[in-house]
């Protein structure tokens, strides 16, 4: 007997459904979950965020933590440190363990991960997302999506579309051209979609061209469905629904809240009522669960596939080492001047690490964010794991943070919709009393200093800063560190500099410092893999996924973008964000996309390019095949190392309104001391073509143009023309 297909056994399910129980599906019963239909063995869909591992369990209608020791998890690198890997196979593994984690903790959908392009350096959940660059998330998008659906577990990613900042971040109206969605706001979402086969979408709570994205026909109903072919389900984010009517006739799935009524949704009885009267046919509501049923499907939840349903596991040994794994090549090495690291284990003999960061947690904070992880290894336990107990090492806060009051057992999200919501975090007036204690703070740490032989300052940002519903109003850091930083690069030269962050902060004194660590929030062995590139047990291979600004009125989204009023902003710099903007009027900055050091010394040696011909499938695609790269790269020193070979096309004929050049390859490598390899890289027609608003669609460029491969944007190594270079070879 031939099995049917889902299409068949959904339609029957369907005609079985009542419109009572077809609506119990659309709409959160509770904080983190849909109704089921018992009586038909459906069952209800479980949501969890996020993006850095499984979030603690919580009561079903209210904001109160209900799990006591079986809810803790492993703590993930934060996906700004995933994109700083540039490495494809580490984002599916990232993928991978964040799948089944989720499905070990019973869980149908991870919300995440989240992609939204970095515009700027203020808005506070930036540490969740990837990179300013479209082609970047594309690219580790994919592999992420694949890796957590390998699980049986949907994939959700968020949050659609152009949503960039925490500000008025439930009523800002974002104003973008169809260009500039196309070319920097839609391509990792468009590769999510039909590369990597995501079973979710998250609407963003933004407002994108005068609509809401949780209701938008546009952006649903034609993007993503029509255009793209999505099948999927489509889920608010909570609290993203404002009108019954736009939700039940946009292209929405589920609608969730952060609010415990839950039978007062706007697609709950008031729907229900609107269906009964008329006024909304029922025909919508069952498109609805059509795309929840076909979900349930691929999940193996229900149907005759519902036995084999991987059952997933969290917390394995295993997991933890893929996670230190993906914590040591997301580490960033930005200035080592004089071969100041690697330090030398055998030589130091006494110490000091300075700062509030090197003994914090992060992984209980940020937001939607944060989780109850099993363990997090800080830097400040990791050097002292690493140097074991023949060296001294000792500790000084450095500067003060003041205490918090406390919140109360009310969770933030239950107030997180409401109208003023969505605000900047800025440091509260300062005190006498604190600015007391941070001038013996600051003292204690300078008298450590003088006194040991090895001197490491970990500091950064915190989910202070780094949080959902807040964005930071400043590069500076926060608690006077760059005061710190200063007094102990004048008694100690050599001091160590460590950041850890989620986006791009000033540092005045980069000039004077000899070495600059970076690292995003890289999960529970963070730490770990901070002491094994200190003291080169690892070499770093961390490339920046984002310019570093030296001034915040350099960045494009703040000098061209702007705020018509309160809540309305308009994106005038249309696809000149980040780098492309940067290098295209060769801002200053105090470190470019894509750079990073290492303890080897890569040699670029030849490029050579040669014309493809596309096949008959792909000819007219994006991702036809054009030219075909052969980089040769040698590692010229005694240590094995990896170099993130980056390829750059630059139109010759230069547009005021288009950048000098942008990411269409790359390709990570590792090489033996002395060895020299060749990598073959690709270029598609995607690199050559812009997207014509009149014709509503992309197309190819022809034209004179250069092919650029090298270390970062600003150290461009080989360069390629030729003076009649088409995009369209043996055309």
């Amino acid at each position: 007997m031939k099995t049917e297909t889902y299409e068949v056994q959904i339609g029957k399910l369907l005609e079985q459904l009542t419109l009572e129980e077809k609506i119990g599906m659309i709409h959160g019963a509770g904080l983190f979950r849909t109704e089921g239909v018992e009586r038909l063995s459906i069952p209800p869909l479980f949501f969890s965020d996020g993006p850095m591992g499984v979030r603690a369990e919580f009561a079903d209608n209210e904001w109160r933590n209900t799990g006591t020791t079986d809810d803790f998890v492993s703590y993930l690198p934060c996906n700004s440190a995933v994109a700083s890997t540039w490495n494809r196979e580490l984002a599916g593994e990232e993928g991978r363990v964040l799948g089944e984690e989720a499905r070990g903790r019973g869980k149908d959908m991870i919300l995440a991960p989240g992609i939204n392009i970095k515009r700027s350096p203020f808005c506070g959940r930036n540490f969740e997302y990837m990179s300013e660059d479209p082609y970047l998330i594309s690219e580790l998008v994919v592999p992420m999506v694949k890796g957590i659906q390998q699980s049986d577990v949907a994939a959700c990613v968020k949050h659609f579309a152009a949503n960039s900042q925490e500000t008025e971040r439930l009523w800002v109206d974002t104003k973008v051209s169809p260009q500039t969605l196309e070319e920097i706001y839609f391509p990792g979402f468009r590769a999510a979609v039909q590369k990597g086969g995501v079973h979710a979408v998250m609407g963003a709570y933004n407002l994108l061209n005068g609509e809401h994205c949780c209701t938008s026909k546009k952006l649903l109903n034609g993007t993503l469905r029509r255009d793209w072919g999505f099948d999927g389900v489509v889920v608010s984010d909570w609290g993203g629904v404002h009108d019954t009517r736009e939700a039940a006739e946009a292209a929405i799935d589920v609608e969730m809240e952060v609010t415990y009524d839950f039978d007062q949704q706007y697609m709950a009885e008031p729907l229900l009522k609107m269906v009964r009267s008329g006024e909304i046919s029922e025909a919508l509501i069952d498109e609805k669960v059509r795309n929840i049923l076909r979900l349930m499907f691929r999940l193996h939840m229900i149907g005759e596939k519902r036995e084999t349903r991987k059952t997933g596991t969290y917390n394995s040994r295993e997991h933890q080492d893929t996670v230190l794994k993906i914590a040591r090549e997301s580490v960033v090495l930005l200035k080592n001047e004089e071969e100041c690291l690697p330090l030398d284990a055998k030589k130091v003999k006494r110490v000091a690490v300075i700062g509030q960061n090197a003994a914090a947690i992060h992984s209980n904070g940020g937001g939607s964010a944060e989780i109850k992880a099993l363990y997090e290894i800080s830097p400040l336990l990791g050097i002292k794991k690493l140097l074991g107990g023949n060296v001294k090492v000792e500790y000084a806060p450095g500067y003060y943070i003041p205490g918090k009051e406390a919140q109360g057992s009310v969770n933030w999200q239950a107030d997180s919709t409401k109208k003023d919501w969505g605000k900047t975090s800025e440091e509260a007036e300062v005190s006498d009393e604190t600015k007391e204690c941070r001038k013996r703070f600051r003292e204690e740490a300078v008298a450590l200093a003088k006194e040991c032989d090895t001197v490491i300052f970990v500091g950064g940002l915190n989910h202070d800063f780094d949080s959902e519903g807040y964005d930071r109003t400043t590069l500076t850091l926060p608690y006077e560190q760059d005061a710190l930083i200063g007094e102990l690069l004048a008694v100690r030269p050599d001091t160590v500099i460590v950041l850890y962050a989620g986006s791009p902060v000033a540092m005045p004194w980069n000039e004077q410092a000899k070495a600059v660590l970076w690292s995003y929030y890289a999960g529970m062995e963070g730490g770990t893999a901070i002491a094994e590139i200190l003291f080169g047990k690892e070499n770093p291979s961390g490339r920046l996924a984002e310019s570093f600004p030296k001034d915040a009125n350099d960045c494009p989204a703040h000098t061209i973008g702007t705020f018509a009023k309160k809540d309305v902003v308009e994106y005038k710099e249309g696809v000149m964000v980040g780098y492309r903007y940067y290098d295209t009027v060769d801002t200053p900055l105090y470190y470019g996309f894509g750079h990073g050091l290492s303890y080897s010394r890569f040699v670029y040696k030849y490029m050579t390019v040669r014309p493809v011909t596309a096949s008959a499938e792909t000819g007219g695609t994006m991702d036809a095949p054009r030219y075909e790269l052969a980089v040769t790269v040698k590692n010229d020193s005694l240590r094995a190392g990896k170099e993130v070979v980056q390829v750059y096309v630059a139109p010759k004929e230069r547009q005021d309104d288009r950048p000098a050049h942008k990411l269409c390859a790359f390709e990570k490598m590792e090489l033996m001391p002395g060895e020299e390899k060749t990598v073959t890289l690709l270029l598609t027609a995607a690199a050559f073509s812009v997207y014509d608003e009149k014709q509503h669609a992309f197309a190819e460029k022809m034209g004179s143009y250069e092919i650029e491969a090298g270390s970062s944007s600003r150290d461009i190594r080989l360069r390629w023309e030729r003076e009649h270079f088409l995009s369209h070879p043996g055309r």
